[in-house]
Order: C-alpha cells, then structure tokens, then sequence
C-alpha cells in the first residue's frame, strides 16, 4: 500500500510524512512536491519523490501512478476559483489512477453566510467528495496555534491582542497534532471509509481575554485584549500580503464561526491534543 503526500515539504506536509514514518516503511510514503530542488531532507531520508504542479492535471496523472491513498494538502490560495480547480484536477488523477481512498484538509470556516473570502470553497469540497465513489476522510482544522508564537514578540510590545472578534471564542489546533490526525486517518480503513469530516480541535477554545491570559502567564510580559476593526486590521497587515483576507477570517470569528469544539482527535488518536499553554510555554523562547 502506498500512500502520497502533497506539499510534503510544507508546515502540514512535511509533518504528515514524518508521522507516517513512525507507522509504516518509508518505501511505502512518496513525497509529492512543487520542486524537488527543496526536498533534500526527504530525500536524504530515502522518500521517494514526485514533483507535482496542481494546475497541470497531467503532472497529477503520473505523479499518482501506484498510489493506494492520497493524502491532499491543498496549496496556500486565497482564490476560490483556482482552488476549485486544484481540487477538480486532483480528484480527475485520483479517478485516472483508480485510487481508492482520499485523506484531505479544510478549515472550520465553511458556513454558507460566512464572509471568510475561501469560505465557499470549504462548503464546496465536502459536497464535492459526497458524490464521488471514494473512501475518504476529511480533516477540518481548526486555528492554527503554531502562528501564535512567532506573534508574541508584537504582541507583547502592543500589550494586547488586537483580532476583531470581540466577545466570542475561537478554537485551536497545532500543526503537529493536525498532521498526526490526518496520518492516522490515512491508516485506518474504518475512517477512510466513514465518509465524514472530523473536526480537529484542542479541547477547549479562547476568548481573546482568556487567551490573553495564558500568553501573560507565558512571556512574563502583560498580554490584555485591545480590539481594532476589521477594516484596520486589514490595514495593519496589508503589508503582509493577506491583511484583507485575514479581516474577513475573522470577521467570520466576531459572528461565532471560528468557535466550535470536537473529541475527534481523542477518538482518532488515542490521546488529547496538546493543550494551548503547554505549547506556547514549550514553543516560546524570548
């Protein structure tokens, strides 16, 4: 059984792939990649390596060759459209190359009045895979946790945390846990053919006073909570590249959408994820 990852070079790729090397032979794993010229890590460890360019379905066609299970790691798009598209590219390989069973991300932004600009293609993907005949799982992430830590540094200068959410809470998941979740989902022939989505949570969320908190207790440096806009948020971090695209994230986080909570990572895993203080206390050094 051979199972492929795409953006195995990638934060969650990278990490998919060396979960799934504690589990099965890494004869059995192929790294799917943009560029090879960045793989050299994996292949330094043996990985067998494919290049791959989600826009050209005929690089998927024979990048997919011999696959049993594909894990898909989207790419980092802000486009519904070229998102789209990735998928439907992806999933005619899969069909060419008559894989069986699919292991794929999303975010828990997927309301249909949610104004996170790749909203719509969150709600479109498990519609999509309903209709295929694939076993499949899918793992709707919650907030990464892992940008917090490189974020404490301005945040401790601001004193405050500055999302729009107000009052309401959002939840929280390591990248780590994230790709341990999807690797064991990618083993485990019952959740592959669940046809479900599990939603990848810590187990319990934040407001921003309570993850202010936390952050205080960790640093030593005062962290309150000290709300702009979302259009000044968008301005703040325009220079970033996604400051707009951030704004209407959580713009959906002020209606309540980036709050919600599961146990599914106990029940896929065996065991709890990694709690927020306990990672930003192991992740944080000043």
């Amino acid at each position: 059984m051979k199972i492929a990852v795409t953006g195995a070079t990638g934060h969650l790729g990278s990490r998919v792939v060396a979960h799934l090397q504690k589990k099965i032979d890494t004869k059995d794993i192929v790294a799917l990649v943009h560029n090879k010229n960045h793989a050299t890590a994996l292949i330094n460890e043996g990985l067998e390596i494919r290049e791959i360019d989600f826009q050209k379905r005929e690089s998927l066609e024979k990048a997919f060759v011999g696959i049993d299970t594909l894990v898909y790691v989207a790419s980092k798009t802000y486009s519904v459209f070229d998102r789209v598209g990735e998928l439907e590219n992806v999933l005619a390989a899969v069909k060419k190359n008559e894989i069986k069973n699919l292991v794929t991300m999303s975010f828990i932004a997927d309301q249909e009045d949610n104004p996170f600009v790749i909203s719509p293609f969150y709600g479109y993907l498990p519609r999509r895979l309903a209709g295929t005949d694939l076993n499949y799982a899918i793992a709707k992430n919650s907030l990464y946790a892992d940008p917090l830590v490189p974020y404490l540094p301005e945040l401790i200068e601001r004193k405050g945390l500055i999302y729009p959410v107000g009052k309401q809470a959002m939840s929280f998941i390591t990248l780590e846990d994230s790709a341990e979740a999807m690797a064991t989902m990618a083993l485990n022939e019952d959740v592959l053919k669940s046809r479900r989505t599990y939603l990848l949570t810590q187990s319990r969320s934040y407001t921003m006073p309570e993850l202010g908190k936390i952050m205080t207790k960790v640093t030593g440096h005062e962290i309150g909570y000290h709300p702009v806009s979302v259009e000044e948020f968008g301005k703040i971090y325009a220079a970033e590249g996604d400051g707009a695209e951030l704004a209407s994230m959580y713009k959906g986080g002020a209606m309540g959408y980036l709050h919600g909570l599961s146990d599914d990572f106990a029940h896929l895993t065996g065991h709890e994820p990694e709690a927020m203080e306990h990672f930003l206390t192991r992740s944080y050094h000043e």
